[in-house]
């Protein structure tokens, strides 16, 4: 797969890291001649040109990228950066750093954005998820479709404890995606059981959070 990344900050090289240890090809583009740091990344390939520009994208060939990661600390260059990949080069999926969380609502799907990541509002709910159990934590939103990637902690006194997940009438648009099991990370099956303590991470409609939240914070009768 082949990534470009816009800004070569400690976050664009950090990613670009990851993405090569994980078999990619990475692209890194900046505008800032202090930035050009190959001796950090030797494997990356790197781009000393405005990412904003459509003669610097045409010379980083972005049409022949699978994805396309705006990463820089300024909001309004994300936004453009992302606009260009997607209308001007059809990127497949396009992700974007959300600096201020206030910008958070311009980083959909009208500005080329497939996925906003927030830091702040990531580690805010990391927070809550650490100390949560029973409460919905939002922990990533989809532009596409307006999903979001929620977390919850299934309480000891649930309703769904010991219910096989075939039995579970979920909420239209939800789909459980990851059980965390105490240091299992399981993919869960129709046969499998929910157990008490369980982190579920669903991919759900933000219509029917709180549908869902309800169902798996139903209390047992006692």
């Amino acid at each position: 797969m082949r990534v470009a990344i816009a800004g070569a900050g400690a976050v664009g090289r950090s990613i670009a890291g990851e993405l090569l240890e994980n078999g990619h090809e990475v692209l890194l583009i900046d505008k800032a001649p202090t930035a050009i740091s190959v001796e950090r990344v030797p494997q990356a390939e790197w781009l000393l040109a405005d990412a904003c520009e459509i003669t610097s994208l045409d010379e980083a060939a972005l049409q022949r990228c699978n994805v396309v990661i705006a990463a820089t600390g300024d909001d309004k260059v994300n936004l453009v950066v992302s606009l260009l990949a997607k209308t001007e080069y059809g990127v497949p999926r396009v992700v974007a750093r959300v600096n201020n969380p206030k910008n958070e609502w311009l980083f959909n799907e009208s500005w080329g954005v497939d996925v906003a990541v927030s830091t702040p509002r990531l580690m805010s709910a990391l927070v809550e998820e650490a100390v949560s159990v029973g409460d919905l934590v939002r922990l990533l939103r989809f532009s596409h479709g307006d999903a979001n990637l929620v977390e919850l902690t299934l309480p000891p006194e649930s309703a769904l404890a010991g219910t096989t997940i075939g039995d579970i009438a979920w909420p239209q648009d939800t789909s459980l995606v990851t059980i965390i099991r105490g240091t299992r990370v399981l993919a869960p099956t129709a046969e499998d059981s929910l157990e008490a303590g369980d982190e579920l991470l669903f991919v759900a409609a933000q219509a029917r959070e709180e549908q869902l939240e309800d169902l798996l914070s139903v209390r047992k009768e006692s």
